[in-house]
């Protein structure tokens, strides 16, 4: 009997119609079957990805609520217009000395429910078109950005690591060059990502920095549908009195999360 769905590990650079489509390459007897993903999850992103087959297609909207894990890395002192390392970039000169106790704080003032805007570097639908095109375009300004309800259960410091500017450059190099590129006429604006443009921002913060340290702080995240840890990545900075950006983001749970317990995985 067809399995109802299969869980994925999603590369960074894939996308996640391009990790369904080669999983069914790697699957002939798929061949005809429909399949979709339940919850999207960013390019640049890596982790579990929720793959619906046959039948269970027509049950999409019961999945992609599902609560979900991540471990990310925070890099502290760089910010970014997309809250990740793939964007326009906003550099503090001044090294952050790291205090736990403002960290605490702010994971402590995550957790809840808070209504928040859509990030502008997002695809949400506004006006029939993704916010990152308004973006990208410069009609953001232009329009109203939706809000929407983010949730987050639980929050875990994994620890945190010093690196050099030499070791981080080498890093997001291997990193940038996993970008994936579209060739669909309808991205053309975005295709590429802004690649160029944001190599040059990341060649213009490591000239200024061969001598210092960054700081990485590695978190473990229980949140609700529709988190997005590139802007809890941001508030995090703005806690500290610095800019922040996710320097990467893992996906390692899809589920149902009651009361501190995962009831559910899939």
């Amino acid at each position: 009997m067809m399995k109802r769905f299969v869980v994925l590990e999603k590369k960074v650079g894939e996308t996640p119609l391009s990790c369904l489509l080669s999983y069914k390459k790697a699957h002939p007897e798929l061949a005809g079957i429909p399949a979709s993903y339940a919850g999207r999850l960013d390019p640049m992103a890596s982790g579990k990805l929720l793959i619906l087959l046959g039948e269970e297609c027509k049950n999409q909207a019961k999945y992609t609520g599902l609560d979900k894990e991540y471990e990310i890395e925070v890099l502290l002192d760089v910010g970014s217009d997309t809250g990740d390392a793939l964007g326009l970039l906003e550099f503090e000169s001044v090294e952050t000395a790291l205090s736990l106790k403002k960290l605490r704080k702010a994971l402590r003032k995550e957790r809840g429910r808070h209504a928040r805007a859509y990030p502008q570097f997002s695809s949400k639908p506004v006006k029939g078109k993704p916010l990152f095109m308004h973006s990208l375009e410069g009609t953001i300004d232009a329009i109203d950005i939706p809000m929407h309800e983010e949730r987050i259960y639980k929050t875990k410091i994994l620890g945190s690591t010093l690196i050099e500017s030499k070791a981080l450059e080498h890093r997001i190099k291997d990193f940038l060059s996993k970008v994936p590129v579209s060739d669909e006429p309808s991205k053309a604006l975005g295709a590429d990502f802004r690649i160029a443009r944001v190599r040059k921002c990341w060649e213009d913060v490591f000239e200024q920095t061969s001598e210092r340290t960054f700081t990485i702080l590695k978190l473990r995240v229980a949140c609700g549908t529709g988190a997005y840890m590139r802007s809890l990545a941001g508030r995090i900075g703005e806690a500290l009195g610095t800019k922040a950006l996710a320097l990467s983001i893992h996906r390692t749970k899809v589920g149902k999360y009651w009361n501190g317990l995962w009831l559910k995985k899939f």
